[in-house]
Parts: C-alpha cells; structure tokens; sequence
C-alpha cells in the first residue's frame, strides 16, 4: 500500500500500524481510530465519520494485501464501538466489507472477519435486524467453514444474533422465509445444523409465527431428518415435535391441504413414522380437508399394515391413518355434482367418472410427478373444506394395483378388502362404475392362500351382488379374458324371482345381475381351476351356504 498516499483523517502513524504484520500494532491503531472517531460523534460531524469508514472498507478491507485487510477490519469494529447507539446509522457501509471478508482464502483473516462482526453487532444490537438475511447469509457459509477456529468464531456470532432476534420484536419473517427456504435444502451436515437451530429458535419465540410459513419449509425439514447424524435427526425431531404441537393447539389456522402431498411423499423408510405421525395427526384435525389426497395417503399407508413387531409403531401409526381416513368417506360421496350444484338437475347414475376436463378437478400439483397415484387436485385452504371432493377413481386405481401385486402382504390385502366393502357401502353408485374392471381380480382373489382373506373377499362380492345399485347396471361380462368356458345367463332368469341365499348385506335383500355372473365365473375358475376347487371349493362353498352370499 502507498504510505504515501493522503488518508486524512487518519493519521500516517495510525496508517502505517494498520498495514503492520503484527497484531500488537494494528490493534494500537484501532484504538487511534476509537479515539478519532469518539472526537466526530461528539462534533456530530457525520461526513467525516463516513469517510474514516470508507477510507478503512476500499482502502484497507477490501485491499489486495492481507496484512491491510486484516487492519481494515479491526478498524472498522472501532469504529463500531466508538459510535456506541448511532453505529445503527452506519451498519451498512461496516457490515458489508467485513462480509466480503468472509470469503477469503485466509483462514486467519475469516477469524477476524468474524471477531470484527460480532463487536460491530454486539454495540449495533437490534439496529442490525434489517440487515438480517445478508448476516445470516454469511454465516450459514462459515457455519460449514473446514478451520475450527473460523467455525468456533462464527459460533460465537451466532449465538449472539440469536439472542438478538429472540428478544426483539421487529423481526422481519416474511423476508426471511424465501431465504430459509433456499438454505434448507443444504446438503452439508454443519449448514444444515445451523439451519435446523434457528428454526427452533425461531419456533420457540412468541411473537414469530412460523407456522403460517410451515408448508415452505417442511418438505426441507423432513429431509434433513434424513441426515446421516444422529445429533442433527434428534434436533429436526425436536422441531418437529414442537411445530405438530402447534398444530394441535391452533388447528383451524392450519394449512392442511399444503402439507398433505409432503408427508406422502416423504413416507420412506428412513423417516416413515414421522411422516405416518404428522399424517395421522392431519387427518383427525382437517377432517374431509385431506380427502383429494387419499390416494397419495394410501399409498403410503396400506404396505405398513404387513409390517412385522420390528415396525410396530410404523404399524400402529398407519392403521391409525387408515381407519380415520376411512371414517371420512360418507353417503354425501356419492352424490354427483349435478345433483350437489342444482335441486332442479337428475341424478346420473350412468355418468362416467370424473376426467381432468370437468369443472370441480384441478390441474395436478408439480408433487405429483413423485407418486404415480397423488390426487389431481389444487390446494384448499379451511374456507373450502365443506366442498372437498373425495378422489375416488384414484383411491380405486390404488386398491386394485395392491391387489394385482403378488408381493402385497396379507394384512394389506385385508385392508384393500375392507376399503373396497366401505365404498360400495358408501358410495355405491359411483363404485359400480369400476365393478367391471374390479370384478375379475376379486373372483381371482378367491385363490387367497389367507382364509381371512376370502372371506373379505366374498363380503366384498356379496355387497356388489345385492347391492341397489348395480340392478340397473347393464354392464357386459366380467368373465376372465383368459377363460374359454362359456357359460350363459338363461334369459328367463334374469327376469324372474330372484332368491336370496343367506343375505348378510345391509344395503338390500335383492340381488342384481352380479349374483349370476359372480355363480357363473365361479363356476367356470372351478372347471378350469382343479387346485382351487379341490384346495378352497368346499371352505367357498360353505361360505356361501352359511351367508356370506
């Protein structure tokens, strides 16, 4: 640096000892500065303060030559303690040479970036919360700095901002989210530390209300409970705790529908009880709010219900998602929505299902990419829970993919039966338009090695058999594609009495059409099926007999 060169105010002395290699000397010149700078505040001499801070930022810490910007930055915390309250007026022409600082290839020089920081922000105090995020910004870089005495160093500063924001109340969390949200995607365990503490921090202070900005963040969160680190995974439970807490106190302030397609997403097996928690807990607060996503749910859900005793509170959790999501569904389901939207219009038994193109279906959320069974629906918020839709025809693709899988465990299949009995209980109108695409994989079900099992099964196949709605069904055969056997329906049957076999249906005493078709296909897998008639015939039969059908 050119000695030479005009740096009044500052002395020659005081500039010669900032450029010295030693620290003894640099820090004699800091408190030179101290004393000058003392002498402009109380002359109220505010051009020449900012000149001493320019002179000590372009000329010093931002030099080329590093014992200079190490004197810069000792300079420019003198400064900061010589204008005690008034250093608010000058935070942003101190803060940021001293974060372009933080950047150096010098691990000594980050060190005393960092020490420079903290004095400027220990005097500056809550003057320095409209600078937040640049702050913040820099250290969750040196949080993972590979010096320990860089990362001890931005420890202490951390501490020190934390200490700050929780007493105050003027921080600004809505410019804070956006860079909250970028950071937690990080995938450096030290960054993601940093991240996950000040969350909890943050959570943890009254007048913040991080839950309303939750939905930006938990996908994040539930990543980082992925970490490798015990420590980190235990903290982000923490968190996580503490928001589902908040969550059970003011649900009504809850966006629910936001969060849904995120908990589904994230129910793998490394955080999946956390993740069947939350959902748990979502569907006994929002109610029909969660409906739209119960094809995502169980798609999640129903494998956990084989897990073994090692899984067991996996399990639990899941049964528990499970049965309250089914409680959801109700008679007001099968309704159409020309029969909802107007008194004057009729009910369509015949309409198909619901495509992309009808008025009440959204477009698909950008999640749904990860699943291949997430609903089709846009996001509702509480004004919208009384007119949620439930997603039927994905909530039937789910159940008939779980019973085409020949790996899908016995308590799953169970489970898949009893959801399929619900719906046609429920809505029956609407289910008896997949009767035809359903009806060959329940009579193949009959095969179950489970006698628990075939039994479902045979309620299932007993409530399509008597059930109102399918005696004006007119659909064509479900015989098996694969069958040869050709077995016809006399026509005079179809028309006369019909009798009732042990009817433990609660919808009618009548059958329909699907009674001679379910007698006629079981005949025919019988014929060409020698191993299930002679290992299950007689166990079907007497089902049968004793009432199932």
């Amino acid at each position: 640096m050119n000695t030479e060169k005009d740096f009044s105010p500052l002395t020659p002395n005081i500039v010669r000892a900032l450029n010295d290699k030693l620290y003894e000397k640099r820090k004699v010149a800091a408190l030179e500065i101290e004393k000058l700078v003392r002498e402009f505040v109380a002359q109220n001499n505010s051009t020449q303060i900012r000149h001493v801070i320019q002179i000590l930022a372009s000329e010093f810490a931002l030099s080329q030559h590093p014992h200079s910007r190490k004197g810069g930055l000792i300079g420019l915390a003198a400064c900061s303690i010589a204008l005690g309250k008034d250093s608010g007026l000058y935070l942003k022409e101190l803060i940021e040479p001293v974060l372009t600082c933080f950047n150096d290839s010098d691990s000594r020089l980050r060190y005393y970036a960092c020490e420079a920081l903290y004095n400027i922000v220990k005097v500056a105090r809550g003057a320095v919360l409209p600078h937040f995020n640049v702050l913040f910004d820099g250290l969750s870089k040196l949080a993972a700095d590979p010096d320990p005495n860089v990362k001890s160093g931005s420890e202490l500063l951390d501490r020190l901002l934390k200490d700050i924001v929780t007493e105050s109340n003027k921080f600004d969390l809505v410019a804070f989210v956006p860079l909250l949200r970028e950071r937690i995607y990080s995938n450096n365990q030290y960054a993601r530390q940093f991240i996950i503490s000040w969350i909890l921090v943050l959570e943890s202070v009254p007048d913040i209300n991080l839950l309303d900005y939750l939905p930006e963040i938990l996908d994040g969160l539930f990543q980082i409970l992925g970490d490798s680190s015990k420590e980190i995974r235990r903290t982000c439970e923490v968190v996580l705790g503490e928001f589902l807490k908040e969550i059970k106190k003011t649900p009504s302030s809850v966006k629910f529908a936001e969060m849904a397609n995120i908990l589904v997403i994230h129910s793998n097996d490394l955080i999946q009880l956390t993740a069947m928690t939350w959902m748990r807990e979502f569907i006994q607060l929002a109610g029909r709010v969660v409906l739209p996503y119960s094809s995502g749910i169980l798609t999640a859900v129903l494998p956990c219900l084989s897990y073994d005793d090692r899984k067991k509170s996996t399990k639990e959790a899941a049964s528990a998602c499970n049965h309250s999501l089914m409680k959801l569904v109700t008679p007001e389901d099968d309704e159409d929505e020309e029969e909802t939207g107007s008194g004057d219009s009729q009910p369509r038994e015949d309409s198909p299902p619901k495509t992309e193109g009808d008025t009440n279906v959204c477009v698909p959320i950008t999640l749904s990419c990860v699943l291949p069974f997430l609903p089709v629906f846009s996001l509702l918020d509480s004004a919208d829970r009384s007119q949620v839709t439930l997603d039927l025809d994905g909530i039937v693709q789910v159940l008939d993919r779980h019973l085409h899988d020949s790996s899908t465990g016995m308590m799953t299949r169970i489970a898949v039966l009893k959801w399929l009995y619900h719906l046609y209980i429920k809505t029956p109108r609407k289910m008896f338009r997949h009767t035809d695409s359903l009806f060959p994989m329940l009579l193949k079900t009959l095969s179950d090695e489970s006698d628990e099992v075939i039994l479902k099964d045979l309620e299932v196949l007993a409530e399509i058999a008597s059930s109102p709605a399918g005696q004006t069904d007119s659909s064509g055969s479900c015989d098996n594609s694969d069958s040869k056997l050709e077995l016809q329906v006399p026509d005079g049957a179809k028309a006369g009495p019909q009798t009732v076999v042990g009817d433990s249906s609660p919808s009618t005493p009548s059958m329909n059409s699907y009674f001679y078709k379910f007698m006629i296909n079981l005949l025919k897998r019988f014929c060409l099926e020698r191993k299930l008639l002679e290992n299950r015939g007689a166990f079907i039969i007497s089902c049968i007999l004793s009432g199932c059908l």
